[in-house]
């Protein structure tokens, strides 16, 4: 009996001792890493910021990321962004190119889709 006792006493401690790891669920807290910031996204607010000025009178209801392509020494961003006025939806190809080692500024076009 004595045996029995012991030999339950030593497990109940064995498993919630908190220097021996156990896989029982605990009451410590989770922390996760935030998400890294994507390398585009100062290109992205660039792009949002450049629509506005050029749509002055419309929302900027979705946004994606289409892509990166670097070409030699020149990186090209591509955003597609819809807006939304009180006449229509309609969307907005940005491109954006830069020179890839220093991030200087080469050109911004825009072409309007309506898909």
């Amino acid at each position: 009996m004595n045996r029995v006792i012991f030999t339950f006493f030593t497990i109940i401690i064995f498993l919630y001792s908190p220097s021996i790891p156990s896989s029982f669920p605990t009451t410590e807290t989770s922390v996760f890493a935030e998400k890294a910031i994507p390398p585009y996204a100062k290109w992205g607010r660039l792009a949002m910021e450049k629509t506005k000025e050029r749509y002055p009178n419309s929302d900027i209801i979705d946004y994606l990321h289409i892509g990166r392509e670097v070409k030699g020494d020149v990186t090209v961003e591509r955003f597609k962004l819809w807006l939304r006025n009180n006449k229509k939806e309609f969307g907005v190809f940005i491109t954006i190119s830069f020179k890839t080692k220093t991030g200087d500024l080469l050109d911004i076009t825009f072409r309007e889709t309506t898909q």
